[in-house]
């Protein structure tokens, strides 16, 4: 281990644990990052970035995938929506690619204001964003499983992505069905983009999901783990006498876990500013709040059902925070540069000797 590797790995830990920073105190998000870390082998946040950063180039598509409709109300969440606007941006900035938001017909109108918040422009389908700088495209997936395949066949022919990546976009289970967080299902109410997402993953393209309890799109990565330990995931715990549990059956190659699904996203926006050496990569506070405003502002809800401008329950403040000290985890990282205190750690070996064990 050398001093980059040292920084790099004590910066990614950073990331993880300000992304499960558990305030609710039930310790559920704990409990899932135990089971990707495990199945990732090091921080989550880093290792998506640095395999990105390895994939990515000018011009390469990708695919974000997200949009989970709550019950009772039948209105797209925050949560997912907020931060797949906010990759779009850090990853134009960082690899010069063209990301594709792919969601619920619903989420679209919210899209609109909010990419505009973000300083982008939004264009319908797949080709015009394609050819404009600063530019994303959206396309609304379907509804109708009969519908869902040959709509998936034509957007990967179309676009021909190097990467999907899903954000707390619904998944699944093992009988069809699609549930919301304490089992009730919403079939119904879900587009069938894990479609999508599979036949991407069966393609060979690269594929990540990021998730924050186990009903999204590429959580059946960590399937045991879930099984085990997530409330209302096993078999018969749903409450629609499917049989099946709220567990996504969808497996992605690469993971994502966090308290909130936003902030994981944001663990791998920080670790990718990280890595290029640009904190710009990552939004500010400002506009972390701008672009919530936004997605409330234009009828998506917080998991509570409030209009007001929230995600999974925390308010604009927490999120700023969350924001916050993610960037200035990494800046001051960046400009720190005492390699005396770099050597003299190293030579004690304890990094190197816990991640041996750890291996």
């Amino acid at each position: 281990m050398n001093i980059r590797e040292l920084a790099e790995y004590n910066v990614g830990e950073n990331l993880d644990q300000i992304m499960n920073l558990d305030p609710r105190g039930y310790g559920v998000c704990r409990i899932l990052y135990a089971g990707s870390r495990s199945y990732t082998g090091e921080a989550t946040t880093m290792h998506c970035a640095r395999e990105l950063g390895r994939l990515l180039k000018p011009g390469d598509v990708v695919f974000l995938i997200t949009g989970f409709i709550l019950r009772p109300h039948k209105q797209p969440e925050t949560d997912g929506s907020v931060s797949t606007v906010l990759l779009a941006r850090g990853l134009i900035q960082a690899y010069g690619v063209t990301p594709v938001i792919i969601c619920p017909e619903e989420n679209k109108p919210a899209f609109v204001n909010m990419v505009r918040e973000a300083g982008l422009h939004l264009y319908d389908g797949i080709s015009e964003a394609a050819e404009l700088p600063l530019s994303v495209g959206i396309v609304a997936f379907t509804k109708d499983k009969d519908r869902a395949a040959s709509q998936a066949e034509q957007l990967l022919a179309e676009g021909n992505p190097k990467a999907v990546i899903s954000n707390e976009a619904p998944g699944a289970n093992c009988c069809g069905e699609y549930h919301n967080a304490v089992g009730v299902n919403c079939t119904e109410l879900e587009a069938r983009m894990d479609v999508l997402f599979r036949m991407a993953k069966e393609k060979g393209i690269w594929n990540m999901a990021i998730g924050d309890l186990g009903n999204e799109i590429g959580m059946g990565a960590i399937r045991e783990h879930i099984l085990k330990y997530i409330p209302y995931a096993g078999a018969g715990e749903c409450s629609c006498g499917c049989g099946g549990g709220i567990l996504a059956d969808s497996a992605a190659d690469h993971i994502i876990t966090a308290t909130v699904s936003d902030w994981g996203c944001y663990g791998l926006l920080a670790a990718t500013a990280y890595l290029k050496g640009d904190i710009s990569i990552m939004h500010t506070e400002e506009m972390e709040e701008s672009v919530l405003k936004a997605a409330s502002q234009n009828g998506l809800v917080d998991m509570t059902g409030s209009l007001l401008p929230g995600i999974d329950g925390f308010d604009c403040r927490m999120n700023r925070t969350i924001v916050s000290l993610m960037r200035q985890c990494v800046e001051y990282s960046l400009g720190y540069d005492n390699e005396k205190w770099f050597n003299v750690t190293l030579q004690k070996e304890f990094f190197q000797q816990n991640l041996k064990k750890a291996l």
